[in-house]
């Protein structure tokens, strides 16, 4: 039986290499599949899925008024899986679409994203994905500062100084947010946090 993933992670922890090396597997093996992203993520053109490795392929750039069980329905083409990049910004109704698109037409549906934004709070999205997802997995990574599992992501201004205020929505890559563990995430908020390495003892 197919069924709903979430595979979620820090920043740099290697979503969308994973999405795409996913997504080169099934096309090696004759199968189609859909590539859905957030209209959102524009930093290489929107409808892209890019990694930090150079891999990249076209998608289907969504929003949140994107209803995902029609979308799917009105593709003429059989499908062998979904594959959703930046699944954090789905609404909980996208989720539950995409999990009737698993339960109607026994098609696994695989979403990548973060679990919580740069103040530690659940996406509404991934909220949703935790609930009722088949199937989870966490992308591991290490913290940017120790050799702790990184499990939060912590925004930073062009000086390395941590940010606590702002949009929740900020798109951005290695020049905005950084993985860390719980510990340097909730450490001192003053100061710069940029230059560290995986020296700092736990």
């Amino acid at each position: 039986m197919a069924s709903l993933y979430f595979i979620y992670g820090t920043m740099s922890s290697s979503k969308s290499m994973r999405l795409l090396a996913v997504n080169h597997n099934y096309i090696e093996n004759g199968m189609k599949t859909l590539l859905l992203t957030s209209a959102l993520d524009n930093r290489d053109g929107v409808g892209i899925v890019s990694s930090r490795a150079g891999l990249t392929s076209e998608a289907t750039a969504i929003d949140e008024t994107d209803n995902l069980f029609a979308l799917f329905s009105s593709i003429d083409d059989s499908v062998d899986a979904i594959l959703v990049d930046e699944s954090q910004f789905l609404t909980r109704t996208q989720v539950l679409e995409l999990s009737k698109i698993v339960d109607n037409y026994n098609i696994p549906v695989m979403c990548y994203g973060l679990k919580t934004d740069f103040q530690g709070v659940l996406f509404k999205g991934s909220e949703a994905l935790l609930e009722i997802a088949d199937k989870l997995e966490e992308v591991k990574t290490l913290c940017r500062f120790c050799d702790k599992k990184a499990i939060m992501n912590m925004r930073v201004d062009e000086n390395g100084r941590k940010l606590l205020e702002g949009e929740t929505v900020q798109i951005g890559g290695n020049e905005s947010y950084l993985p860390v563990c719980r510990k340097h995430f909730f450490g001192p908020p003053n100061g710069s946090v940029s230059g560290g390495s995986n020296a700092e003892s736990k």
